[in-house]
């Protein structure tokens, strides 16, 4: 097999030679390729792999698309990648290789310039004394191989990969770096500053941040781009043997830079300088926060959390920006029933509104845009905030401190000392937080907070778990609204979905009347969104007011299904109907309302 793999070598070069195309270097890779897709596309068609139907649409498809033969194969679904990279593999008898298993070491990607691996759509994978082991696609192309032993030095020993398993190993080996480094070339922070807390200035440190100029240039990158990405937290992660970053954007993650893992303790001490932090305690877990000016008169505040991890210091910091901050409650997502009810509950003279949801649900935005709707002159009000995110005028807004005691139920019991008419409590997270907001709900306050549950029904039993009675339960609280937050389609590039059948649709809670005649959407995908498809959030909510006959069921210890059945009979739309409903307004995708409800099985 080895001399069959040097003799299609040999052949490769005579016919390159016999057209005079030897000497012409931008067309010899292309041309020795097409050979190969050719011969390899007989080939398959030969041993029952391929249809010949299927390799002439291939064989248009790859030239209106001006791509390679095998990698149109796999795209089209006529073979997977690893049966064509084994069948090529067989018959040139040189080894195959998966390289999404693969991590390439740094040095190694480093010794051929990515413009090079890109031309020839190669990958080096790894050096063992004076041979190079570089995945191709094309064992037969001896111009790629040839250019590469004379640019490096090295004897090379080929393997196959699937093309597009090349791809994007080079995407993930080269392309990061080079984005990092256009980015870093044309950013310019000079109208960028942080602002501390008091005015102390020490001159040591500051001599210290001025001699690691490009670090202070790359956090601040860092800072602005997820502020013009319009990202909710940024995750600075060290691994053992790469460190990265992704920005939280819509609510999923996203990969956007490497740094050189040589700066990651560089990088960590000047975010923590940035927070006000200890530099030098690298152990525990610290929390800061970081006020941005950004010029034009707008800040920025930075929520941060440092994490002592295996690999080093994981920091997450969450952006908190104010102009964003959604308090207007008609556009945060309620339905027109929800809505009228919700605020009918909170308006109400005493009693307590709970707002449940998992982390990042949008549950601060919801209570924020009702205490914006009871703040008045003829008002006061106080939070109790862990930690607070935003600064509301005409409220009373203070910050929890575990270390010195303060916590909700300390601040609660201050609270009632102080004249209140409406409390808003950051989270009950104890049977003494919940004790005393369930009392103060009821002698004649109005009594705000959130809990971690899954929706509204088991918000009471969550209670009941806790500790507290359940005539206390059904007495105190007026409403429990649960939330998640969807994304949306992005507006610029919404089309007709095609891949949702309408059995889908039935499967996930639609009526057969509602799918008659429905069509999805989805977004394709353009540079206003970031070829993600989505631009912003909106809210999915499921409001249940504790009407006389919830307040029955709660008396009599029913279990949270029974609490359901009852509520949806009353007239509650859960979170699966209202995503469902987000879906028919073309608002959002079908795999977003299965991401963020679960079906109703009652």
């Amino acid at each position: 097999m080895r001399s069959d793999w040097l003799g299609e070598r040999a052949r490769c070069r005579r016919a390159a030679e016999s057209s005079g195309r030897l000497g012409d270097a931008e067309s010899q890779p292309e041309e020795g390729t097409q050979f190969l897709n050719e011969r390899i596309g007989q080939l398959l068609v030969k041993e029952n792999l391929l249809s010949a139907d299927q390799l002439s649409k291939a064989r248009d498809e790859a030239a209106v698309k001006g791509q390679r033969l095998g990698a149109q194969i796999t795209q089209l679904g006529f073979l997977d990648e690893s049966e064509l990279t084994d069948f090529v593999a067989k018959q040139y008898g040189v080894p195959s290789m998966d390289l999404d298993e693969l991590e390439i070491d740094a040095e190694v990607a480093q010794l051929i310039p990515h413009e090079v691996v890109q031309k020839h759509n190669v990958m080096p994978v790894n050096r063992a004394g004076s041979t190079l082991i570089l995945a191709t696609a094309d064992p037969s192309n001896i111009y790629a191989l040839d250019d590469i032993k004379f640019l490096t030095g090295y004897n090379i020993q080929p393997v196959v990969a699937s093309e597009e398993a090349i791809r994007r190993c080079i995407e993930a080996n080269y392309e990061q770096d080079d984005l990092l480094n256009q980015v870093m070339a044309g950013f310019d922070d000079a109208g960028i500053d942080f602002v501390t807390e008091d005015d102390d200035f020490d001159a040591a440190l500051a001599t210290n941040e001025a001699e690691d100029a490009p670090v202070v240039k790359l956090v601040n990158l860092i800072l602005t781009d997820a502020i013009k990405k319009q990202a909710s937290d940024i995750h600075v992660e060290p691994y053992e043997k790469t460190f990265r970053v992704r920005y939280r954007i819509d609510g999923i993650l996203y990969e956007v830079m490497k740094p050189p893992v040589k700066l990651r303790n560089a990088i960590t001490s000047r975010i923590k300088i940035m927070s006000e932090l200890d530099i030098a305690e690298r152990r525990l877990p610290q929390d800061g926060r970081i006020k941005l000016k950004l010029g034009r008169g707008k800040e920025m505040d930075f929520r941060v959390s440092v994490l002592p991890t295996l690999f080093g210091e994981k920091i997450v910091l969450r952006l908190l920006d104010k102009s964003n901050l959604q308090l207007d409650m008609t556009k945060l997502g309620f339905e027109v029933d929800q809505l009228k009810e919700f605020k009918e509950s909170i308006h109400q003279p005493f009693g307590m509104v709970l707002v449940t949801g998992p982390t990042g649900s949008g549950k601060t935005t919801t209570l924020y845009s009702a205490l914006s709707e009871l703040n008045g002159v003829g008002e006061n009000i106080s939070t109790a905030e862990d930690p607070v995110e935003f600064n509301l005028g005409g409220i009373n807004q203070v910050q929890m401190h575990e270390d010195i005691g303060l916590n909700f139920a300390a601040a609660l019991r201050s609270f009632l000392r102080q004249d209140p008419d409406i409390i808003m409590v950051g989270e009950i997270r104890d049977f003494e937080t919940a004790e005393i907001g369930v009392k103060a709900a009821l002698t004649g306050h109005m009594v705000l907070s959130t809990l971690h549950t899954n929706d509204a029904p088991s918000t009471v039993n969550r209670l009941l778990n806790m500790g507290i009675e359940p005539f206390l339960v059904s007495s105190a609280v007026n409403c429990i609204v649960a939330q998640r937050l969807a994304r949306r389609i992005c507006p610029e590039c919404v089309e007709k979905d095609l891949d949702i059948g309408k059995e889908e649709l039935l499967s996930s809670g639609l009526s057969a009347e509602e799918v008659k005649g429905f069509e999805p959407k989805k977004g394709a995908g353009c540079a206003n969104c970031s070829e993600t498809g989505f631009k912003g959030r909106v809210a999915i909510y499921e409001v249940m007011l504790m009407t006389e006959e919830i307040k029955e069921f709660v008396l009599n210890g029913a279990s949270t299904a029974e609490l359901k059945r009852e509520a949806i009979r009353g007239g509650m739309l859960t979170l699966r109907r209202s995503a469902l409903n987000k879906l028919l307004e073309g608002t959002t995708t079908l795999s977003e309302v299965c991401r963020v409800s679960t079906a109703d099985n009652i």
